[in-house]
């Protein structure tokens, strides 16, 4: 059982920015932070099952790919690598990459990859606030720059780079073509609208994505039967014993916390693992604190389907990206 405030690393990036106000004020000697990860606090605390990040681009990411969990075990990690991205904010410019203009034969791919055309080759998309992304593993990707995003990840650092826009960092080529799907990817995400307080933005044998958005001075409780998390992307809440604002994460397992909204309300991003129907997540509670007296609302699933410390990191949650 945990009821945990989360603890924000920074994460220093050639392609990220100085200044990350309103998410954080953290400043890292003057270089660029491109990521903020959201950690259980305390060293003895077990390692999530997902990692919630936040990220800032003012260059492009690298095109890269992410391992599944079979090729992950033959490589002696515990998990491959889907993800999800939600936009936060975007320039007019901002745009990401998914999947391959058409599908190629590995030897097209490994000659795009050797003279840098694949950059050429990925399917480049201009996104805006708001919109949702879903990146299974084996989806050749990159994010370009001017964008603030949450995104939210099985747990691991398998990065295979194929393009690096000249940075002279490593690349991982031949790891890169065991595991890449080269052809189109689909794209966007298609939010479903569980409640009027729910919206299920991502569902996968891996993870479960929402946005919940919780109406001013309302009082709700949490039920988080598995791994929970919960990032505040707008508004403020007090969730159990602490206040939580914008930039603000909660880590929640087999354990109930009861959230009331603030003047302005809240509206937030919660992450939980397992696939298939989406959890009972949220019952709204009187004001006087008691359960609502009916059922609370069943969510309609397609069946396909402590406040936040900011500290630098010190080298151990380096990334690839």
């Amino acid at each position: 059982m945990a009821i945990e405030h989360a603890r924000a690393h920074t994460v220093p990036k050639p392609w990220g920015v100085v200044d990350l106000r309103p998410w954080s004020n953290a400043r890292h000697d003057g270089n660029a932070i491109g990521e903020i990860w959201y950690e259980r606090p305390g060293g003895a605390a077990a390692d999530s099952s997902l990692l919630l990040k936040l990220l800032f681009t003012s260059q492009p990411l690298s095109i890269q790919v992410h391992p599944d969990d079979a090729f992950a075990h033959s490589m002696g990690l515990p998990r491959g690598k889907s993800e999800a991205w939600y936009v936060l904010s975007a320039t007019p410019e901002a745009k990401v990459a998914l999947g391959l203009k058409q599908r190629m034969a590995p030897q097209q791919l490994r000659e795009a990859v050797d003279d840098g055309s694949i950059s050429n080759l990925v399917v480049w998309r201009a996104v805006s606030p708001d919109d949702v992304i879903f990146v299974p593993a084996g989806t050749i990707h990159a994010i370009g720059a001017g964008l603030v995003i949450a995104e939210l990840q099985q747990r691991s650092d398998a990065t295979f780079r194929l393009f690096d826009h000249g940075r002279r960092r490593e690349l991982h080529i031949e790891s890169a073509m065991a595991v890449a799907n080269a052809g189109p990817a689909d794209f966007l995400a298609q939010p479903n609208q569980l409640t009027n307080e729910r919206t299920l933005l991502v569902s996968n044998p891996h993870f479960l994505f929402e946005k919940i958005d919780l109406p001013p001075n309302s009082t709700w409780c949490l039920a988080a039967d598995r791994e929970t998390w919960l990032l505040v992307i707008s508004g403020g809440a007090r969730t159990g014993s602490f206040d939580v604002t914008i930039g603000d994460a909660v880590f929640v397992q087999s354990d109930r916390v009861n959230i009331h909204a603030g003047t302005i309300g809240m509206v937030g991003l919660v992450a939980y693992t397992g696939g298939g129907q989406a959890s009972r997540l949220l019952q709204r509670l009187e004001q006087s604190g008691a359960m609502d007296a009916g059922r609370p609302q069943e969510p309609q699933v397609p069946t396909s389907l402590t406040r936040a410390k900011t500290v630098p990191t010190n080298g151990r949650l380096e990334t690839t990206k």
